[in-house]
């Protein structure tokens, strides 16, 4: 199926979504997938999504889900932050950024919304994305912040140090956006070590667990939910 393909989903998009929640909220369509989505069939209804919403012919979409284990290199990967290969499937993608861990117990979110309808502005898409990761972690009484030069959203702990709670990653067509955020609500950070995440060794990475905070996915896609309107 080429990306532009509209006929209907494959096989792999089937199985995607088999186990998929979808509600509408006015013009958007939020989607909530339970168990581990693999990625390559994630990233096969993204680009069929994508291109019916290019046409018109399918709502801005949300889709909130878990992968199974897995690393993905964005557009800007260092091999050599790749520090052990064989702990975990790799995928190249092409969002961008650079390596990311992804599995159970985080929120990825991916935002598919036509930006010709959201002011043709891609920087500001990004900081919005930023923004509604931040308000989100509020509702849980953790302080998000952004960090120049440093993608994704940091906290500081109890001890002074920064650490990374939120990744960001995005790519672009025609317009119309896909991939987007992934929030650690209490995944294994021990899976982290095989990777340097997003090309810096310097901070560590924590989660919504670490920080001391008892909430699910679901109390976090709540917050999503209720704090999107506030950004897009």
């Amino acid at each position: 199926m080429t990306p532009d393909d509209t006929s209907g989903p494959t096989a792999a998009e089937r199985q995607a979504t088999s186990h998929t929640r979808v509600e509408l909220a006015g013009e958007m369509e939020f989607r909530t997938s339970a168990g581990l989505v693999p990625y390559p069939d994630a990233v096969a209804f993204m680009e069929h999504r994508v291109a019916e919403i290019d046409q018109q012919i399918a709502p801005e979409t949300v889709w909130f889900l878990e992968h199974p284990p897995l690393y993905t290199a964005g557009t800007s990967a260092d091999e050599a932050d790749l520090l052990d290969a064989a702990r975990f499937p790799v995928f190249k993608t092409g969002r961008g950024g650079q390596y990311t861990y992804h599995g159970p117990g985080q929120r990825v979110a991916y935002v598919m919304l036509d930006l010709k309808r959201h002011g043709n502005d891609l920087r500001a898409f990004v900081r919005n994305l930023e923004g509604w990761v931040i308000a989100t972690l509020a509702r849980f009484g953790v302080t998000g912040e952004r960090r120049d030069g440093r993608v994704g959203i940091w906290i500081v702990d109890e001890n002074g140090q920064e650490k990374k709670i939120a990744a960001i990653g995005v790519r672009v067509r025609r317009w119309i956006t896909f991939h987007g955020i992934s929030i650690n609500v209490a995944p294994d950070l021990r899976h982290f070590d095989g990777i340097v995440p997003c090309g810096i060794s310097e901070f560590g990475v924590t989660s919504l667990q670490d920080l001391g905070v008892k909430a699910g996915l679901p109390q976090v896609d709540e917050a999503l939910r209720a704090t999107f309107k506030d950004f897009f």
